[in-house]
C-alpha cells in the first residue's frame, strides 16, 4: 500500500515536469494544451478503478493537469500562449 501511494505521487511529479516542459517549449505552437491529456488519463483512471494500474494512470494525469491548471480553468484548448515569461515551477 505504501509503495503504491509513493509511486503515485512520483508519478504525478514526472507529470507535472513533463507538463511544465511542455508548456515551456511547445506553448507557442497551436496543438492541443496538456491539460487535455490529463483530463483523458483521470478519466481512463477512474473508468478502470478495479485494474492494479488505474491509480498510477489517475495520478499521471493530475500532475499533468496540475501542470496546466490556469489554461484548465478558463478550458483553452488550441490557441496558442501568449508571450512572456515562462517559469518551470509555476502553475500558469
Amino acid at each position: 500500500m505504501f509503495k503504491k501511494i509513493i509511486i503515485s505521487i512520483f508519478l504525478a511529479f514526472i507529470a507535472f515536469v513533463i507538463g511544465r516542459v511542455g508548456h515551456i517549449y511547445g506553448g507557442q505552437l497551436k496543438t492541443p494544451h496538456h491539460w487535455i491529456y490529463g483530463a483523458i488519463c483521470m478519466i481512463v483512471g477512474a473508468v478502470y478503478y478495479k485494474k492494479s494500474w488505474s491509480a498510477y494512470v489517475f495520478f499521471f494525469g493530475l500532475g499533468m493537469l496540475v501542470s496546466d491548471y490556469t489554461d484548465f480553468t478558463q478550458l483553452k484548448t488550441f490557441q496558442p500562449d501568449p508571450p512572456g515569461i515562462k517559469r518551470f515551477w509555476a502553475i500558469d
